[in-house]
């Protein structure tokens, strides 16, 4: 499936691939910093690299906080992007006529997890053509993300990927259950780790949503060892300036050193046989 993507490297290297970027595109310089340092680190490590930020923010808990630059504009740096590092890239889209806009743009249109029973919207994912990486919703079980996939199958699209990102636990936390990556493999279709989003803790009474970042490498070597294909993080120079989710993100500084470890582990988990 990822061969399919333009500027796609090292996919016989045995490495897991790994979507990340900025939350939200904040401007062009910030998106071409955070792609091309992750850019060098992945192609020295051999790890497959897909870039993302979503071009807008539709799914925010107060009605002032930052939701974009504008649709076309941020579409554009994404796109930019693309072109000028050779990378392809991934944004999401929260309805049906958001889907034939961004495939004008992207390589992989992204379902968020709240939106992954709307039929219209799986459906206009599928008959773009793109690949389509549906991320599990916090409220489902990870054997029910096969009727989400199917709805996609049904246009004649069979290029989908599962997104595990941690499930409700109580109010204000998630919790990953890593059973849920084993039982989605079952589909056959490539299952990714989100690990900074299963570390939000969504839904505080201050209107803005918490995190536990210093417990991301924890989750993702935990997805690396129970057999996860794709890591999924978002990440900034300034975690503490960013203009959503900064509180779940994983510096930029440190992504080198995390990655390092993971492809360690993957190594070692190869070398099994």
């Amino acid at each position: 499936m990822l061969n399919t993507l333009p500027y796609i490297k090292h996919l016989d290297s045995g490495n897991f691939f790994l979507i990340a970027g900025p939350c939200v595109v904040e401007s062009k310089e910030n998106c071409i910093e955070i792609a091309s340092h992750l850019a060098k680190i992945t192609d020295r490590l051999k790890i497959p690299y897909i870039f993302k930020a979503s071009y807008k923010k539709a799914n925010r808990s107060k009605a002032e906080s930052f939701m974009g630059i504008g649709d076309e504009k941020a579409l554009e740096i994404i796109a930019q992007v693309k072109e000028q590092l050779k990378v392809p890239v991934i944004t999401d889209i929260h309805t049906v006529e958001d889907a034939n806009l961004t495939a004008k743009y992207v390589d992989i249109l992204q379902i968020p997890a709240f939106l992954c029973r709307q039929t219209d919207l799986l459906v206009a994912a599928g008959k773009t053509g793109k690949i389509v990486n549906i991320k599990k919703g916090q409220f489902l079980a990870p054997e029910s993300m096969k009727f989400a996939a199917d709805k996609v199958f049904q246009t004649g699209n069979k290029k989908v990927m599962l997104t595990e990102r941690g499930t409700t636990f109580g109010y204000y936390d998630l919790v990953v259950d890593f059973r849920g990556i084993i039982e989605m493999k079952k589909t056959g279709l490539p299952v990714i780790l989100d690990i900074t989003h299963s570390l939000q803790q969504p839904n505080q009474s201050s209107g803005l949503s918490g995190g536990l970042p210093e417990l991301i490498e924890t989750i993702a070597r935990a997805g690396i060892a129970v057999g996860t294909d794709g890591i999924f993080m978002e990440t900034h120079p300034d975690p503490s300036k960013a203009l959503s989710d900064g509180a779940n993100m994983i510096a930029l500084s440190k992504t080198e050193k995390l990655l390092e470890k993971l492809v360690k582990i993957k190594d070692t988990l190869n070398n099994f046989g």
